[in-house]
């Protein structure tokens, strides 16, 4: 753990705090889901985390069920386990591993998500606007950079990094794709 007058500063992406909301999402935007999968990155996601995850949805009456994937050629089978366990939703935590949009990855994500017809939330916006997601809720992927980029420009200006506070994103924001959401049956209006 970083003292203070340490040698460190960054980026604080609320991942755990905003992993909640975005369950909250969709709960409220899959009502009918009364089991939601939550995709873990095994690597990453620590189990007091998911806990507290399944504990907030059982509380309104929704079972979170944690699908822990370790490397990225377990994903589709993970997706296609919570489908066949009854997961009326995906929740895609808070990891590169899953998120990326344009990756290796997330077209598999995306592909298997589409194919298994399960609206899902993501962290990253441009994930639903650009990947085809039904939902993303966070900071743009592009603000964080330009946040990192200004970290770094104090730095070679000659400021100490223990001098700069830990940042957080300066904004976050909810898209919804209605055309992804028409396009597996989940979307009210024709």
């Amino acid at each position: 753990m970083p003292t203070p007058g340490g040698n460190i500063t960054g980026i604080s992406l609320l991942s755990p705090e905003l992993d909640g909301k975005r369950q909250d999402i969709l709960i409220e935007a899959v009502p009918e889901a009364r089991r939601i999968g939550a995709m873990a990155d095994a690597r990453v996601t620590p189990a007091y985390h998911v806990q507290s995850l399944q504990h907030a949805a059982k509380s309104r009456g929704v079972e979170v069920l944690v699908f822990s994937v370790g490397a990225p050629d377990q994903i589709a089978s993970a997706i296609d386990a919570a489908k066949a366990s009854g997961a009326g939703a995906l929740n895609f935590l808070a990891t590169p591993l899953f998120s990326i949009a344009g990756t290796k990855n997330n077209q598999v994500v995306m592909g298997r998500v589409k194919a298994a017809r399960l609206p899902a939330i993501f962290q990253w916006p441009e994930t639903a606007e650009e990947a085809g997601a039904i939902l993303a809720y966070g900071p743009r992927f592009v603000d964080v950079f330009r946040q990192r980029a200004r970290i770094v420009v104090k730095i070679l200006r000659g400021e100490k990094p223990a001098n700069i506070p830990v940042q957080q994103p300066d904004k976050l924001e909810l898209v919804i794709n209605l055309k992804a959401a028409k396009a597996i049956g989940v979307c009210p209006h024709p």
